[in-house]
């Protein structure tokens, strides 16, 4: 499919009809009438996915992240690693896997 869209349709709706498409629009969290007519046109569905475990998935990678690289600056400039610090981690880890397995089974229902 071409990137560039110079090709236009135009169509007509009541007005409660335009509130019903802005409400569907708004709760599948896509800012653009445009954008959602066209994804439901060529899609016929629209997925708005809010799990909270996603956005603590995240946190936590982004925490392991920055903890790996202090270990791994620590490595460098003493040569050893804490055993608590690598537990920590693990645990991080874990509960990472757990989200993960979480996550997928909930998309599995979909």
């Amino acid at each position: 499919m071409s990137d560039r869209r110079d090709q236009q349709l135009h169509f007509r709706v009541s007005k409660p009809e335009l509130e019903r498409i802005r409400n569907k629009m708004e709760s599948s969290g896509i800012l653009s009438i445009g954008s959602y007519l066209r994804k439901m046109a060529l899609d016929g569905y629209c997925l708005h996915l809010d799990l909270p475990q996603l956005r603590r998935m995240a946190y936590l990678l982004q925490m392991c992240s920055n903890n790996l690289n202090q270990y791994a600056k620590r490595a460098n400039e003493c040569g050893k690693i804490y055993d608590a610090d690598m537990e920590d981690l693990r645990t991080r880890l874990d509960e990472l896997i757990s989200i993960g397995k979480q996550i997928l089974s909930r998309l599995a229902e979909l």
